[in-house]
């Protein structure tokens, strides 16, 4: 994702899809992600979304999931 306050850098971003009759937190999502991956790779920002965009064969359409961020803005 282009960073919010950072002209020409990026910044992660996480877009969740939870399973039915789930529940989650952007915090509980950050702190299970402290536990197993590297500061830097740790999403600051978090997205429920109900379905990730998705091509005919099945691979996530990163574009249009940073389109909706654009245009969410």
């Amino acid at each position: 994702m282009p960073h919010p306050e950072k002209i020409g850098q990026e910044a992660l971003k996480a877009w969740i899809v939870l399973k039915p009759d789930m529940t989650a937190t952007e915090t509980e999502i950050i702190q299970h992600c402290e536990k197993f991956l590297a500061g830097y790779e740790i999403p600051r920002r978090i997205s429920f979304i109900p379905e990730l965009p998705k091509t005919a064969v099945g691979k996530t359409l990163r574009r249009e999931l940073i389109r909706l961020e654009v245009e969410n803005q």
